[in-house]
């Protein structure tokens, strides 16, 4: 896309042969050969699985535990690819990784959200890389930030990788949810509008931060038409080094994928026209819900007109409580989400403030 001078190769041909979705699996870390080669067989018995993960660098957030195999991971990694014909892929952090990785031929390579949110690493990273012809995957930033995302993509795409993909793995968020990351799904929707042609893998494994959400999460990601799926898998989940809990067995990985309906991404003609019919209503409303949303502005500029007349103050906490409270009730009488209404409300009223604020404070002779 011109807008964010993003060149993407179309590298579905890459993972092939395998069917949709593309499936990324293998343990959080490297932690022993017989664990590398345990899991792999239990993978390789999937059809959907073309690429081997692990983690060989780990640092983690206090010092102290396990912190990754470094070399000889990538040694076992190695032994992985030639035993079962699957790609590999594994995390960089530092300009030194990407040169053992390179070195023990690792197929892939992902940028961790944590580096990702530093766009000077980033740019290091990116030109280590000049003149390679590697596919990276690029993590989303530990906290919301689409620009910030797409940044780190430009930065690889200006240093010539054109093999690019993003990786969802959900946000920090300061409220508790059931997940341990935040899908926040709107965030990658529109890194999709923004990038079509980029393929997008989503993490169940570290927005769930347990087992009991990965099929959940993964149904969701694929009813998004997201690319495929990363899951972290290992042969013995419970006695992981790393992040056990959100880890599960090759075994377990089979029956999950046989759960998930993988939806069609277009249908027949008889399909697209009954959807067609469908969407000209849709946009028919849409163009009633801006000629409604345009008349309410029409009336807020005559309100703060009418303020500024009379001396009176933009913000009137009772009549804006009163709205919540009414309009709250109407709407999940006409069963509306609350939450989806509420941020509905406060979007049009942040929007009215901010009219009103600019009418107040224009002065006459302007």
């Amino acid at each position: 896309m011109v807008e964010n001078q993003i060149q993407i190769s179309d590298i579905r041909d890459y993972f092939a042969p395998t069917s949709y979705p593309i499936l990324i699996s293998g343990p959080c870390s490297a932690e022993s050969e017989e664990q590398m080669l345990a899991t792999a067989r239990g993978l390789v018995c999937i059809p959907q699985v073309r690429i081997f993960r692990a983690g060989i660098w780990k640092p983690r957030t206090r010092p102290g535990g396990f912190e990754g195999a470094g070399e000889k991971g990538l040694q076992w990694l190695k032994k992985v690819k030639t035993e079962t014909g699957l790609l590999t892929c594994t995390e960089v952090v530092r300009p030194s990784h990407i040169e053992l990785a390179l070195k023990y031929d690792v197929d892939l390579l992902w940028i961790g959200a944590r580096s990702t949110v530093n766009p000077f690493l980033v740019q290091e990273l990116a030109e280590a890389l000049k003149g390679t012809n590697i596919p990276v995957f690029v993590k989303n930033p530990v906290n919301p930030d689409l620009k910030l995302w797409i940044g780190a993509l430009e930065r690889f795409s200006k240093a010539g990788i054109s093999k690019l993909g993003a990786i969802h793995r959900g946000f920090y968020f300061f409220e508790r949810t059931n997940y341990r990351n935040a899908p926040m799904w709107e965030i990658p929707i529109e890194l999709k509008r923004q990038i079509p042609d980029l393929p997008i893998i989503v993490d169940p494994s570290h927005i769930c931060g347990n087992r009991e959400n990965l099929a959940e999460i993964s149904q969701k990601a694929l009813d998004l038409d997201m690319h495929g799926l990363m899951i972290e898998t290992h042969y013995n989940p419970d006695n992981a080094l790393t992040d056990s809990k959100q880890q599960i067995s090759p075994e377990s990985l089979k029956q999950l994928m046989a759960q998930l309906s993988i939806r069609k991404r277009k249908g027949d003609k008889a399909s697209q026209c009954a959807l067609e019919q469908y969407r000209s209503e849709i946009d028919k409303i849409d163009i009633e819900l801006l000629d409604i949303l345009a008349r309410r502005m029409d009336i807020v500029r005559e309100i703060a007109a009418y303020k500024k007349d009379h001396n009176i103050t933009i913000l009137q906490i009772k009549r804006w409580q009163n709205i919540i409270n009414d309009r709250l009730t109407n709407g999940m009488n006409r069963d509306l989400d609350k939450d989806f209404l509420l941020k509905l409300l406060q979007l049009v009223h942040k929007e009215s403030i901010q009219v009103q604020n600019r009418i107040m404070n224009t002065s006459a002779d302007q």
